[in-house]
């Protein structure tokens, strides 16, 4: 039995009813997790002290992007009973699907290290334990609660650790004057201030994140009930819409405070930001100690969150490639996450600046992001794959403009780069 077996429920129907809405939320927060994580907190950060609040609309565009990609990756877990790596090793020839999921393991590795440098800064600021020591502490505390929990529980965990970084930033907010109006303007209206694309680049490589596709494809079928029966599938896809909608929103909500809140202290006092605990400290003058502290706090849970949901979605692609589900009891699924969680951890000891390591990590997601939203689009247009339940044309022409403009922009950062 694979790890969301038991939660499988073989041809029972879902009830109706905001009670059963409420009882599907979870996967989508999951997924949430993964663009809230520490590497967003320095994309953000950094767009809204270098920027103000000019590059709000990514965070809007990016979130588009992911409501319609997180759903159609959900899509495919619904009507298949696979998740993307193993819908991929099924339907493609092994020289195609292991080099295109190996560069997939490739991001959630760069994923991993942003989430446990994330949390090792954190660990600094509140009690100033060396970065390289605190990476340690986060990796090891991960691992533990990933060998010792069920899914059930970490989800519980994960919806809780979303709730505090969403009080926080609500509190955070409060203390401080931010020009809704301005703001209101910029989440519509495109501008590319000179110099900005490497930030554009990471905010988008910071929300609409490749592992969290596979993570979603895996996760939504802890709420499968009959893959068979497509009355039920479509009603499984009605509910899974709301809570991506629902889930989208939120990391929405918290992305944009992260950028005002940057906008309304150090850009309008123009201080520049190179770290996150330097952001941290001028907190302190500006808006007093609790705000430095909640701060934080907060990154520290957005840091052992996301580095769960970082490796859970490793340890899917990795046990895909064997045709498998994940199951964390597994050889190759156990095996896949506590290899991640090594590697991201070496390469934090060879990281100088831990601040760009978090933003370059971002940037190499976004790079990778083309190669699994193409693969996303064939499966899932794909009759073989998807049965009756393939794209629609409307559905694949989204995909496709999505993925072109990823590709272009991925163009753009390459010759601002050079």
């Amino acid at each position: 039995m694979d790890f969301l077996g038991k939660f499988k429920t073989g041809g029972h129907k879902p009830a109706n009813g905001i009670r059963n809405f409420l009882k599907y939320v979870g996967p989508g927060l999951l997924v949430t997790v993964g663009f809230i994580d520490p590497g967003n907190w320095a994309s953000n950060i950094s767009s809204g002290a270098d920027y103000g609040y000019s590059l709000l609309w990514m965070v809007t565009l990016s979130t588009i992007m992911l409501i319609v990609l997180q759903h159609n990756a959900a899509h495919l877990g619904i009507a298949t009973g696979d998740c993307i790596s193993e819908a991929a090793s099924k339907h493609l020839p092994k020289k195609v699907s292991i080099p295109v999921l190996a560069t997939s393991l490739m991001a959630v590795v760069a994923t991993s290290m942003a989430e446990i440098l994330g949390g090792a800064i954190a660990l600094k600021m509140l009690f100033n334990i060396p970065i390289k020591l605190g990476a340690i502490l986060v990796s090891i505390l991960v691992v533990i609660m990933m060998l010792s929990n069920s899914y059930a529980k970490l989800e519980r965990y994960i919806i809780g650790f979303v709730s505090l970084i969403g009080i926080s930033f609500i509190i955070e907010l409060k203390m401080v004057p931010v020009d809704w109006g301005e703001a209101a303007r910029s989440w519509v209206t495109v501008s590319l201030p000179e110099g900005s694309l490497p930030i554009v680049m990471s905010v988008l490589g910071a929300v609409v994140m490749p592992h969290n596709l596979f993570l979603h494809s895996e996760v939504i079928q802890s709420r499968e009930f009959n893959n068979e029966d497509e009355t039920v599938i479509k009603k499984q896809l009605k509910y899974e819409f709301m809570d991506t909608l629902f889930s989208m929103v939120i990391g929405w909500a918290i992305n944009s405070a992260m950028i005002i809140l940057a906008a309304a202290t150090f850009f309008q006092h123009n201080i520049a930001v190179s770290e996150l605990e330097s952001a941290q400290r001028l907190l302190t003058p500006m808006l007093g100690n609790m705000a430095s502290v909640i701060f934080a706090l907060a990154l520290l849970f957005a840091g052992i969150s996301s580095t769960i949901t970082a490796l859970m979605s490793g340890g899917s692609i990795f046990a895909g490639m064997f045709g498998e589900p994940y199951d964390i009891k597994d050889f190759h699924s156990r095996f896949a996450v506590i290899a991640i969680v090594i590697l991201s951890t070496i390469v934090i000891f060879f990281i100088p600046d831990p601040f760009e390591g978090l933003i370059y990590s971002q940037m190499l997601l976004s790079i990778q992001l083309p190669i699994t939203v193409f693969l996303q689009i064939y499966l899932t247009s794909s009759e073989k794959v998807m049965g009756k339940n393939k794209n629609s044309f409307l559905t694949k022409a989204m995909l496709i403009i999505i993925a072109v403009i990823l590709t272009v922009l991925n163009i753009m950062l390459f010759r601002e780069l050079l």
